[in-house]
């Protein structure tokens, strides 16, 4: 597990782009926090960093949105999935050639990769935030590391 402080929305786009830069295809991150933490935030410099050009918002009411930039770009927030068990072909997003984010991912615990990289957000203050990744695996291990110097 690997803990880094934010202290501004710059030092998050900072890390955001860093982490696209070092994402392949089928990678995949889930992110949790509270409401406000600042996970779609996150998600939208991470997209930036993977060259996408559209505007990029939370995908509450479709569940799945997806991008075209230097790699395909899948944003997912499971949230409306809590009482469900509906397979959205789930293996055809992890498994396929896109990059994926996953919000509320512990809703769909049992459908994601067994490797991956899970990330916490939690505020502290106003612009302030703690991450805490916890690598699923020696790839997502190795990008903490990478991502930490």
């Amino acid at each position: 597990m690997f803990e880094i402080i934010m202290n501004s929305l710059e030092d998050t786009e900072n890390f955001a782009l860093k982490l696209a830069d070092l994402l392949e295809a089928q990678d995949t991150i889930t992110l949790e926090g509270d409401l406000g933490a600042g996970k779609t935030t996150f998600t939208k410099s991470l997209a930036k960093g993977l060259g996408v050009t559209r505007t990029v918002n939370s995908p509450t009411f479709t569940i799945i949105k997806q991008y075209e930039g230097r790699l395909p770009f899948n944003h997912l927030d499971v949230y409306r999935l809590a009482e469900s068990d509906e397979d959205l072909g789930w293996d055809e997003l992890f498994y396929g050639d896109a990059v994926s984010v996953v919000e509320w991912a512990h809703l769909i615990e049992q459908d994601l990769p067994r490797e991956r990289l899970g990330i916490e957000i939690y505020r502290i203050e106003e612009n302030e935030r703690r991450f805490v990744l916890t690598p699923r695996g020696e790839r997502y291990e190795a990008l903490c590391e990478e991502l930490i110097k």
